[in-house]
């Protein structure tokens, strides 16, 4: 940003060092933007002569050929004014604020997941003490089978429908869309839970 003359009130021209400074900023900006999906873009304020160079960037795979490209492409976001630049610059923010909730609400539904397995009844009573609009029956039946199906070494079917119905409970009110892309995170690890299970017997339904 200029300064301003406090007797004239005239805009300054930059330092030399704050001009390069504002550049690395607008660079660093211009890579962070170029890492970004077509879908990610599309959700951010950016002027519409800025994306056939982000796309043309995005392309480039040559280490030489990128940084000569993303140097350009910074020399083009620099003729935008500060407002524009600043306002991609929050919209980032905002997603990434977006991104840290997402993962935290898919950390809460398997953090549950494995104290239902762990823990059994114990962590159910205290789950439904907290949504006793759980359908414990279902929850129950889902945990055996997800116990079984490790013994047996079957594929993880229970485990994944499980995360899937504590995610509808935990995040109900529309909050599940934060984890709607999360299954196959959970899915990954499907049999790293403890060995313990105690708490649910097979065929002790009530």
């Amino acid at each position: 940003m200029r300064g301003r003359d406090e007797e004239t009130g005239e805009y300054l021209s930059p330092s030399r060092s704050q001009q390069r400074r504002e550049a690395l900023g607008v660079l660093e900006l211009a890579e962070k933007l170029a890492s970004l999906t077509p879908s990610q873009l599309a959700k951010l304020p950016i002027p519409e002569d800025l994306l056939p160079h982000l796309e043309h960037t995005r392309k480039i795979t040559a280490h030489i050929a990128r940084k000569r490209q993303l140097a350009y492409l910074a020399k083009q976001m620099r003729r935008e004014d500060d407002e524009t630049l600043d306002a991609i610059r929050d919209a980032l923010d905002e997603d990434g604020k977006a991104a840290r909730r997402e993962v935290a609400a898919m950390h809460r539904v398997e953090a549950w997941r494995e104290r239902l397995l762990a823990q059994g009844d114990a962590a159910l009573a205290e789950l439904l003490d907290e949504h006793p609009g759980a359908d414990r029956q279902r929850l129950r039946q889902l945990v055996r089978s997800t116990l079984e199906e490790r013994r047996r070494n079957k594929p993880p079917r229970a485990f994944r429908e499980l995360f899937r119905e504590l995610r509808a409970l935990l995040l109900a009110g529309g909050a599940g869309e934060a984890v709607a892309h999360a299954d196959d995170a959970a899915d990954s690890d499907a049999f790293d839970f403890d060995e313990a299970g105690e708490g649910f017997e097979p065929g002790d339904d009530e």
